[in-house]
């Protein structure tokens, strides 16, 4: 009999009936992973209310049963808006500079994980294998083992991993990271993001032995590994050839009368670098005047947390440099940057992606970069684009066609895209057909199966001492590490 599978995530969308799953990114592989296996999807409504029900909504779609809690709204701004926004978001991006610790934020992000560790408690069996996902949720393992739970607990990181420097610096980073080692499989973006957090364990008095990516971490055996996010490659490039022929892409060619379409897709977010891609097109149209009036870059940013004060600075900052350089550069008949705050369905960007013939992905950090991999699967084979993406995206260690930048060089960015506008077409296609082996070998669906066949191989066993012990004190030598680079 296959064990069932519980999903745990920060936000769970419950579709309406089979037919409206949702049509992408973490929503299809975890669909995909819970078909035939009696799966539970747990996790946030994405409801905040005044007086949130003590019971769980419970609705079964498809062969997914869907278990949602509410928030009220002072959990929801200390646990999502404070300590997951404000704290581990920028910290996890390496930006210590933009957090803003504060004890109450701590205490709503330990109460909600206490609030969905003592409802996933009442429904957990014995042999059900858990899979938790994302930085809202690092201490889940550890408070599901301090109920009693010895199951196959799984840990999937989305963002990055940075180094131990970083990572100390997080207030409490021992009840926090710390708590990773009550899973039994951590699953990581990049093997440099591995190395991060071995380095952080070895930090806290870990030894390393010469072989995989191993834990024993008071008496719990626990394994690190990269797993590559990827998308759903078939499906993507059949969306986006359907969407080539629908009213808005053909719109959207006729408005750029023959030019190039340098193209760009970010939340509204300072780990995309937007200020430094803003900073990179002026020193392109600077640097190279042959290209005014023959290139048009559009910039799709939809807005994103916007009660907190940084992003809503990033929105002003990109809006106003965006003005200025259009402002100096463009003319009565052409305007080179076409910036735009709203939110397209998935097939439209696909046909826009196919539109571009450069697709700029330039993030500051990011723990995969979602769009570079659709941006090449969108392409049509025969006359590719080009994509530029940044070396700071997990995606650059798989996507070696690209022209990897530094984001924070405009001028390498801006020569890149001169060098991508220009690039024959036999060179394209070469650097295409590369990466779309890479993304029909490592989709979304591959990505889960690998990840899940791993956990599943792992031999949780009980600890010798307590989890809250490992989590909040990690003596010197109380943890046994392995990690091979």
């Amino acid at each position: 009999m296959v064990a069932r599978l519980i999903v745990i995530s920060n936000r769970v969308a419950v579709p309406e009936s089979a037919s409206e799953f949702s049509a992408g990114g973490l929503a299809v592989a975890v669909q995909a992973a819970l078909s035939g296996r009696d799966g539970i999807w747990f996790g946030w409504s994405g409801r905040v209310t005044e007086e949130p029900d003590h019971e769980p909504t419970i609705r079964k779609v498809g062969g997914t049963t869907y278990i949602v809690l509410d928030l009220a709204p002072g959990d929801f701004n200390e646990y999502y808006n404070g300590f997951a926004n404000r704290v581990l978001w920028p910290i996890l991006h390496y930006r210590l500079d933009l957090a803003e610790f504060s004890r109450s934020d701590l205490s709503g992000y330990q109460k909600v994980n206490n609030y969905f560790a003592d409802h996933l408690s009442r429904i957990l069996k014995p042999d059900d294998i858990v899979w938790v996902h994302d930085y809202h949720l690092m201490p889940l393992a550890r408070l599901l083992r301090e109920r009693g739970h010895q199951n196959r607990i799984g840990f999937f990181l989305h963002v990055p991993c940075p180094p131990p420097d970083i990572l100390t610096a997080l207030p409490k980073h021992r009840e926090i990271i710390g708590s990773l080692v009550a899973f039994d499989l951590i699953g990581l973006q990049t093997e440099n993001d591995c190395e991060n957090l071995s380095r952080y364990l070895l930090r806290m008095g870990a030894r390393r032995a010469p072989d995989a990516y191993h834990l024993e971490a008071n008496g719990r055996r626990v394994t690190l590994g990269a797993f590559p996010v990827g998308i759903e490659t078939a499906r993507f490039e059949r969306t986006a050839r359907r969407a080539a022929a629908t009213a808005l892409i053909k719109e959207t060619a006729e408005s750029l009368a023959g030019r190039a379409m340098v193209m760009s897709v970010d939340r509204l977010d300072y780990s995309k670098g937007l200020p430094n891609r803003m900073a990179a097109i002026e020193r392109f149209l600077s640097m190279y005047p042959e290209w005014r009036g023959r290139v048009t870059f559009l910039q799709i940013a939809p807005k994103t947390r916007s009660e907190i004060q940084e992003y809503a600075e990033i929105d002003r900052q990109v809006s106003t440099l965006a003005g200025q350089i259009n402002g100096l550069h463009g003319d009565v008949t052409w305007t080179p940057i076409r910036y735009v705050n709203r939110v397209y369905s998935r097939a439209a960007l696909a046909g826009l992606y196919r539109l571009a013939k450069v697709g700029l992905v330039t993030p500051l950090r990011d723990g995969m970069n979602l769009v570079a991999k659709e941006y090449v699967a969108a392409q049509n084979p025969l006359d590719p684009g080009v994509l530029v993406l940044s070396q700071f995206a997990g995606a650059a260690a798989e996507l070696d066609g690209a022209l990897i930048v530094n984001p924070h060089e405009p001028e390498a960015v801006a020569a890149a895209i001169r060098f991508a506008l220009e690039m024959p077409l036999d060179a394209r296609q070469a650097r295409h057909q590369r990466m779309m082996e890479v993304l029909r070998r490592n989709d979304i669906h591959a990505w889960a199966s690998k990840y899940l066949a791993t956990l599943e191989q792992t031999r949780p066993t009980p600890a010798t001492i307590s989890a809250t012990a490992a989590a909040r004190h990690l003596p010197p030598g109380s943890i046994a590490a392995s990690a091979s680079r």
